[in-house]
């Protein structure tokens, strides 16, 4: 099994879908363990001072001005993690909760929180062994970080709680034992430190931008399949058009549809047609419109690989000894970036349902209505578009930005929140509804070639082959629901993008 390292600077987002789906065991650096070690001191030396600390030795939002004498510092810990611990709603799933764990033992791991080696041990022997907290996905307000669904985290690290063990429930205890390992009594800090950052969005982000780039390879090969059905031109794909208007994203988009249509039979078959002097802004314009998605993907990418490797609550301890209270918690960079992602995937969907509409409407595409050579007894890929239709108005009324809201909690001393885990959860489920959208243009863009006379670019071949080996054409009606989920399937995994790509030297970011 793959190793992934834990040293607070470095990790990427492929290491966090790998731990995420079990496929890599996580190892805490020892230059990590060291840093931490050297934090833990530094804060103690703090507390043998006798100086006030917030969190460390006073109470927490309002209760800031109320210090707590020494024999309560650990119980003012556990109490922190169990006042937190009300999150509510479905729970999320065990990838994202892995993530979660892989996120805050890399937080740590920059020793900048104070906490003890023994607390990221535990961290990273939980994933390791399959113990996964039951975390509820509702009660975040994304500062003074995801309070509420890490506390679920925490406290199965005190051996309470609730939590998954080899894929069934027990208690946090439970979990512990059946592992092997021993629940943590918190020191110092320790609470406050669990429960103060932004893993929960940082996760769901992490894991769903790597899921959107999948979907976008997906919406290009669309693009290709519905050009070559709805005899388009390639005209537009150009690199003199590019190059004179040079955002990357629409450089690489363009370059992409050129290789998929290379070697088309179809396309040449019409060259010379009038038809051929433009098409509509759904075909003609998929490099500025993809193109504008990937740049806002990657932009995010960028901000949660940054977020992934960086010290996120508070205070937080340095190595001159001083401890800094300030804002490393506020979702704010996260919640923005996811965002604006949500807003790109629902333009990605949107786009690919107007393909898929296209297709079907005999009028538009002058191919049998609703790709079906028996009208009306048959309906054909009639109602696929309607789905399609369905989950583009879904995706619309959560493109409205999360961040854009604020409401103050802790009597006003937390004034300005983010949002940002309302963000993310939005987010996942923009993504999930665009990956269907573009398996049904895919879908439509599949039984429309079956009219064609000519064979199409050798990307375009390949997808529909591997289309087929699940899907086979449509000659009569039949339940499309295992259809689509097929498809979807197809692009989730990365099957249908691998395909292409072993016939066209793509560039997919």
């Amino acid at each position: 099994m793959n190793r992934v390292v834990v040293n607070g600077k470095g990790l990427r987002i492929e290491d966090v879908m790998a731990v995420s789906k079990g496929q890599a065991q996580v190892l805490l650096a020892g230059e990590a363990r060291e840093r931490i070690g050297r934090g833990r001191k530094a804060l103690e030396a703090v507390l043998q001072k006798g100086k006030v600390t917030y969190g460390v030795n006073t109470g927490v939002g309002d209760f800031r001005t109320i210090v707590i004498p020494e024999d309560k510092i650990i119980e003012l810990q556990r109490n922190l993690i169990r006042s937190s611990a009300c999150a509510l709603g479905e729970p999320l799933p065990s990838d994202i909760v892995r993530g979660m764990l892989l996120l805050r033992a890399n937080a740590f791991a920059t020793g900048e929180s104070g906490v003890r080696p023994e607390l990221v041990d535990l961290l990273v022997e939980m994933l390791n062994k399959q113990v996964i907290p039951l975390v509820p996905r509702q009660g975040s307000v994304g500062s003074s970080g995801d309070l509420a669904p890490l506390a679920h985290i925490a406290l199965v690290l005190i051996g309470e709680g609730q939590a998954f063990f080899r894929g069934q429930s027990v208690s946090g205890m439970q979990a512990l034992s059946a592992a092997g390992l021993t629940p943590l009594e918190l020191k110092a800090k320790e609470g406050l430190a669990l429960i103060n950052g932004t893993q929960m969005m940082t996760a769901i982000g992490a894991i769903e931008i790597h899921r959107s780039f999948e979907v976008l390879k997906a919406a290009q090969v669309a693009v290709a399949m519905s050009v070559e059905a709805l005899k388009g031109t390639a005209k537009a794909f150009d690199e003199r058009l590019s190059h004179a208007r040079p955002h990357p994203g629409s450089i690489l988009i363009a370059r992409n549809l050129r290789c998929m249509l290379e070697d088309s039979e179809i396309l040449r078959s019409h060259a010379n047609l009038l038809h051929e002097v433009q098409d509509a802004y759904t075909l003609r314009c998929a490099p500025q419109v993809l193109g504008a998605v990937l740049d806002s993907l990657l932009c995010a990418r960028r901000t949660l690989e940054i977020e992934m490797n960086s010290a996120t609550d508070n205070p937080l301890v340095f190595e001159d000894g001083e401890v800094l209270s300030g804002g490393n918690f506020h979702g704010q960079p996260v919640a923005m970036a996811l965002d604006h992602a949500a807003l790109a995937m629902h333009v990605l969907g949107n786009f690919s349902e107007r393909r898929t509409a296209r297709l079907v409407d005999g009028k538009l595409s002058h191919l049998p209505h609703f790709l079906t050579s028996s009208k009306g007894l048959d309906s054909g890929m009639m109602i696929p578009q309607y789905v399609a239709a369905s989950l583009v108005s879904e995706n619309k009324s959560k493109a409205f930005p999360a961040s854009a809201d604020s409401i103050p909690t802790s009597a006003n001393q937390e004034d300005f929140n983010s949002m940002g885990s309302v963000a993310a959860l939005k987010f996942m489920e923009v993504v999930h509804n665009s990956e269907t959208i573009v398996a049904i243009e895919l879908m439509c863009a599949s039984q429309a070639l079956e009219f064609a006379k000519y064979r199409p670019g050798k990307g375009v071949v390949a997808a529909k082959e591997l289309i087929r080996t699940e899907v086979p054409k449509l000659v009569q009606d039949r339940g499309m629901s295992a259809d689509i989920e097929a498809i979807r399937r197809m692009v989730e995994s990365g099957a249908l993008s691998k395909a292409v790509e072993q016939k066209c030297p793509l560039e997919w970011c």
